[in-house]
């Protein structure tokens, strides 16, 4: 903490607006808490530490739910063990986001009319970082608007001078230990972007395409094979068949023509065929396309390119220089002349990969890459689970991560564009390939014939090493001493596979055998209240911002962490963020209501003999109730804690307690006093509980009910032990009395204020000592000379007798109760006749029957509600 945030601040107002405004406290108050230091973090700190990082957003970005989601959790996470006396660093920054980068910048560019290769890869770079400085990181004051509590003074970026050092350090340890390598094989190629992009940025999904059949060979050689992309068939280099296969035994071993070409190729047997699928035979393009390269690979067969980089064609004869899917049809067309084509199926739904950046249609293209070798480093994050080291949250989703990282291929680190990390290694005048490290010299000169790789790094490659390059790593900081590993990572499950196994594998690497975090907290998407995904296509996105500006920013955080279920999707609606904004309203009102009535935290808590049964069971239940979120907390159970807080704070404390003291607070006296500490101790500790999911709201409200400096730094609460269970059970007696009579009073058409005389007959009962309150939240008047009980209810040993005459016409309910029992009579008989009809019921869908069961057992709930009102009702 710096030394301004132990300073005192001045006295707080002692009153509170009578209306929250979410737009005149949330800005200031966190301006406030960053000008004072809280949300750093001290390395020379005695503390134990608590680390997280941010899940870098991309500096193209802006604040949609999925961050707002998972920002409150970690908020959350945070400010509780700061309060809990952790020294707590929660790590901000960005990433560079290579793709997605340098498309915005070229966008700018195409405006004015120019690519990036008018300015060369240095001016388009200086642009980038440009755009950057004026434009990027604009999430940045949209997280101050939530409330994020972040580190800022230690924000780091991904293409800074201390990660990029930290960048260029693993790619040469990895390249020494022969991890790194360079090698032509199969990549997944975008024409749009024009880089190689790996497995995981490529999104798959059922388009509209053709199935093609076609013949090759002549004569007792023809072979027939089906394509989807006709295209490639320039570039096939053999037709395969499996080894077993007696109808094409004959052919193996065999050139057969190529159609619309001058080559032939052989017919080769190999067992990744399947038989039983299509023809039996498929055709084989080592350059296009994964499976067939490994073929190639096994028969020595050779691999034609026959498109460039944008997806033109570049084989020779009349198809070259067309694009793919204008191939595609032309060669098509040419076979079907020739008579080659044998069907053709249109449409043909198929999965089909699309660049997760611009959606166009992936091109597998044989291409000479830098690749990572990831089986020793994936056994290691394999490993780590299996052993305990690190554990992942909900645990079943270990299989997940399993089926993953025991299964990863080889990982294609390069990538063909100008924005990012560029590959630091030069190639020299007689084939030299060196490697530089971050202190070390490039081998030599352009004009001495050296020329550094013009690739730059996978932006995953830098997100890998965050847990620890924001700390300093490959320098043995201070900060990666204290900091190291991270107590736990929240993200969504879906970028399990892109984010954390590579965070895995290159922390279990780097930092001598420790793992990253102890602990994988995974959570779901956000979706609409209807559960379908937010986008903008279908129209049901929204800009958390707009919810913030309309209801506040503790409104929308706390739907939020209410939904957050491990590991499961959140459905999220604007009503329900109206609902939450109700709830801060709330806990304004009821400390407004304390702070007039004295509640004060000041002293110790008056003895629990002192204290009346209320007293104590609000204490009782409040201790409960620290224990409940403090294990919901440690089980990352966001919605429970949320769920727990609200209906204690709501139901027990404001309806219930609050309510129950008015009468106290009425009277006077020592209990009074007594009951105004237990108040300000109830208060203080709720909105201590409720601190870390809403911030600004509490931290208005404690420091003006405590005179404390900020919530922020308060100490978080301790459940005592006390625990007193007869006055649990006295107090739920009460309620269970005041909430019969109050049902019977709204049965019988009373209004909530009106008042109606009673006899109340408590004596002996555990109620005596509340019949003030009793009385008071029930508007029932003293009984008169002239009462007459016209009904009587027998509640927990108690009895309360109403004279409901004169404040209800008796004859005109009785009507009116009459009509509708007649109703709830007539439904009950059409329910049970289609019931009984056995051909009605042998005809009808199962859920039209369950309606009319529901139906039928709603009018028995009717028909006996209305009978006991009708009961209850004096004579006319």
């Amino acid at each position: 903490m710096t030394e301004n945030a132990q300073q005192q601040p001045p006295a707080p107002d002692t009153e509170l607006p009578t209306q929250y405004a979410p737009a005149d406290v949330e800005g200031p108050l966190y301006e406030r808490w960053v000008e004072r230091g809280y949300f750093e973090a001290d390395e020379k700190s005695d503390k134990p530490p608590y680390t997280i990082v941010i899940p870098p957003p991309n500096v193209t970005g802006s604040l949609h739910l999925g961050h707002a989601f998972e920002h409150t959790l970690i908020d959350a996470l945070t400010r509780r063990k700061r309060m809990q006396g952790f020294e707590t660093l929660w790590q901000p920054g960005m990433d560079h986001a290579g793709i997605a980068t340098q498309n915005v910048v070229e966008r700018e560019l195409g405006k004015e009319g120019k690519s990036r290769h008018d300015l060369g890869r240095e001016a388009f770079v200086e642009r980038v970082w440009q755009w950057k400085a004026e434009s990027g990181g604009q999430i940045s004051g949209q997280m101050r608007r939530l409330g994020d509590g972040v580190a800022w003074s230690r924000e780091r970026f991904t293409m800074d001078e201390g990660l990029s050092q930290a960048v260029q350090t693993i790619f040469k340890r990895l390249y020494d230990d022969e991890l790194i390598y360079r090698a032509e094989r199969i990549i997944n190629w975008c024409p749009r972007c024009l880089t190689a992009i790996s497995d995981i940025e490529v999104e798959y999904q059922d388009d509209d395409g053709e199935l093609v059949s076609m013949k090759y060979g002549d004569g007792d050689d023809t072979i027939v094979v089906a394509t989807t992309r006709a295209e490639t068939m320039l570039g096939d280099t053999a037709v395969a068949v499996h080894p077993d296969d007696e109808r094409y035994k004959h052919l193996v071993g065999k050139l057969i023509a190529l159609p619309l070409t001058e080559r032939s190729i052989p017919v080769v047997a190999d067992t990744h065929v399947d038989p039983e699928f299509g023809t039996g035979a498929v055709k084989v393009t080592p350059a296009h396309d994964p499976n067939d390269f490994e073929i190639g690979q096994r028969h020595d067969l050779p691999s034609i390119t026959i498109m460039d980089e944008h997806a033109v064609i570049t084989a020779h004869g009349p198809f070259q220089g067309l694009d793919r899917l204008e191939a595609r049809s032309a060669i098509v067309a040419a076979l079907r002349a020739e008579g080659r084509i044998v069907a053709e199926k249109r449409p043909y739904v198929h999965s089909v990969g699309h660049c997760s950046r611009c959606k166009t249609t992936i091109e597998p293209r044989l291409s000479m890459q830098w690749w990572v070798k990831v089986g020793p480093l994936a056994k290691s994050a394999g490993d780590a689970v299996r052993e305990g080291k690190v554990k992942i949250h909900p645990q079943e989703m270990e299989k997940r991560y399993f089926d993953w990282v025991d299964n990863l291929h080889d990982w294609c680190i390069s990538r063909q564009l100008w924005w990012g990390h560029r590959i630091p290694v030069w190639y020299g005048p007689n084939g030299e390939v060196v490697c530089v490290g971050p202190d070390e010299q490039p081998p030599g000169t352009e004009a001495e014939g050296w020329k550094q790789d013009t690739d730059v790094l996978d932006t995953w490659f830098s997100s890998g090493l965050w847990p620890f390059s924001t700390l300093g790593w490959p320098e043995r900081t201070e900060s990666l001493a204290k900091f190291y590993p991270n107590s736990v990572l929240v993200t969504g499950y879906d970028i399990l596979f892109f984010w954390v196994a590579r965070m895995m594998m290159f922390g279990l690497y780097a930092m001598d055998g420790t793992p990253p975090f102890h602990t994988i907290a995974l959570h779901g998407m956000v979706r609409d209240q209807f559960g379908k995904k937010m986008s903008k296509s279908f129209g049901n996105a929204v800009n958390p911002l707009d919810w913030m500006d309309k209801y506040g920013s503790d409104a929308l955080r706390f739907t939020l962490a209410r939904g957050a279920n491990p590991g499961v999707d959140v459905p999220i609606g604007e009503d329900w963020v109206q609902g939450s904004r109700n709830f801060a309203n709330k806990i304004w009102n009821a400390t407004r209501f304390a702070l007039m009535n004295g509640a004060t935290v000041d002293g110790p808590l008056p003895d629990a003999s002192a204290m009346s049964a209320t007293d104590r069971w609000i204490l009782s239940r409040l201790n409960s109730v620290i224990a409940e979120v403090d294990a919901y907390y440690d089980d990352f159970q966001f919605a429970k804690l949320s769920d727990t807080l609200f209906h204690f704070a709501w139901d027990e404390v404001f309806d219930w307690y609050v309510e129950l003291s008015k009468t106290t607070f009425q009277a006077g006296g020592e209990a009074a006093e007594v009951s105004k500490r237990v108040l300000g101790e109830v208060l203080d500790v709720t909105l201590k509980l409720l601190h870390p999911v809403v911030p600004f709201v509490t931290e208005t409200l404690w420091t003006t009910l405590t005179g404390g400096e900020s919530v922020v730094i308060a100490e978080w609460p301790k459940d005592s032990g006390f625990r007193d269970a007869g006055a649990e059970r006295e107090i739920e007696t009460l309620q269970s009395v005041i909430t019969e009579v109050r049902r019977f009073r709204a049965d019988q058409g009373l209004q909530p204020g009106q008042r109606v005389p009673a006899r109340l007959t408590l004596d002996g009962t555990a109620l005596a000592p509340h019949e003030a309150a009793i009385r008071q939240l029930l508007r029932l008047q003293p009984e008169a000379e002239s009462f007459t009980a016209t009904a009587t209810l027998p509640v927990a040993g108690a009895e309360v007798a109403l004279d409901l005459s004169g404040t209800i016409d008796v004859a005109a309910e009785r009507k009116r109760l009459a009509k509708d029992l007649a109703a709830a009579e007539k439904e009950k008989a059409q329910a049970t006749a289609k019931l009984g009809n056995e051909a009605f019921l042998a005809k009808a869908p199962e859920n039209v029957v369950d309606k009319i069961r529901t139906r039928l057992a709603k009018a028995d709930e009717d028909i006996a509600r209305i009978q006991s009102q009708l009961e209850k009702l004096p004579p006319a």
